[in-house]
């Protein structure tokens, strides 16, 4: 794209036109041509929006809670928007869409704009370029972004890169308070968030979840338990007042510049791994790795000599 297109692109997105908004995204998204010129346009003037982010385990009812928490938080605020990543096609490599149903009375708001993102096989809950979209919504003057992880698995840890506050959603009966403690979720949660509380076995949910936290590393910040039911509405304010405490203890604890510090860390490095591999690929040639990828399936070449003798040159 050139800087001419780019730059009118950026004009417009400022504008507010939300086409502008969605195609500006999909050039940081997909790494476009143009895509490092608008970060570096939009960059500073990052670090103003709220960022929530809502992981757990499928079945929580996650996308419910973010739909809920969208119309709420636009009664209080001017522009609202979801990053919603969801598991790729194994056969397109698009996002498979099913969970964005739930939030169709959404579409219909000027103030919210919702983007689905393809995790195209990135582990860790989130896509690859999540926190570049997260960025530019920022940037564009978005009060407040609701990130929803993929949700199938239990090492979606990478959200705490790329969010202020970190929601973690369980629900009565599904015994995934005891494998988010195994896999480390439990450590990244700001707040745990019992959903469908109004199922039985919520009462043994939400003191489980408080005897794992008991016998969790001491953390600064005491990890609240919210019980909500996103269908109902039921538990939804404290749940956004349980947000904003935290929020401001972040800021007067200094936990906040820590995080954003940590995020612009993992930022910078996965840039560089990306322009790294781009530089290497270029200079050790198609052919070449090939050809020592086939020797390495014929056994007659081990993976750490073919590295080794690619990088030689």
């Amino acid at each position: 794209m050139a800087a001419t297109a780019t730059g009118d692109l950026l004009a417009r997105a400022r504008g507010g036109d939300k086409r502008s908004i969605a195609r500006l995204v999909s050039v940081v998204e997909n790494d476009d041509p143009g895509a490092a010129e608008a970060m570096r346009a939009l960059y500073p003037e990052t670090g103003r929006a709220q960022i929530v982010g809502i992981t757990g385990p499928p079945g929580g009812g996650k996308s419910t809670l973010v739909n809920r928490l969208a119309g709420m938080y636009r009664e209080r605020a001017s522009s609202v928007a979801i990053v919603a990543v969801d598991p790729s096609s194994p056969f397109t490599g698009g996002a498979i869409l099913g969970d964005r149903i739930r939030m169709r009375e959404r579409f219909l708001d000027d103030g919210v704009f919702i983007r689905s993102m393809a995790s195209r096989g990135h582990a860790g809950g989130l896509a690859r370029a999540t926190a570049r979209v997260v960025n530019v919504l920022d940037a564009l003057g978005t009060d407040v972004v609701l990130v929803e992880t993929v949700g199938v698995g239990q090492e979606e840890v990478d959200v705490i890169r790329v969010v202020d506050t970190v929601c973690l959603v369980t629900v009565p009966g599904l015994g995934d308070d005891i494998q988010a403690i195994k896999a480390g979720v439990l450590e990244i949660a700001d707040v745990l968030v019992v959903n469908k509380a109004d199922r039985p076995g919520a009462d043994e949910t939400a003191r489980d979840l408080a005897q794992m936290l008991s016998l969790a590393k001491d953390r600064p910040w005491k990890t609240p338990i919210v019980r909500t039911s996103a269908q109902s509405g039921d538990g939804l304010p404290q749940l956004l007042d349980v947000i904003d405490r935290h929020r401001m203890w972040s800021r007067e604890s200094g936990d906040y510049l820590e995080r954003r510090r940590a995020a612009a860390r993992s930022q910078v490095e996965a840039l560089l791994q990306e322009a790294l591999l781009r530089e290497l690929a270029g200079r050790v040639g198609a052919s070449r790795l090939d050809a020592a990828v086939a020797r390495v399936a014929e056994r007659s070449l081990d993976p750490y000599a073919a590295v080794e003798e690619l990088l030689r040159g």
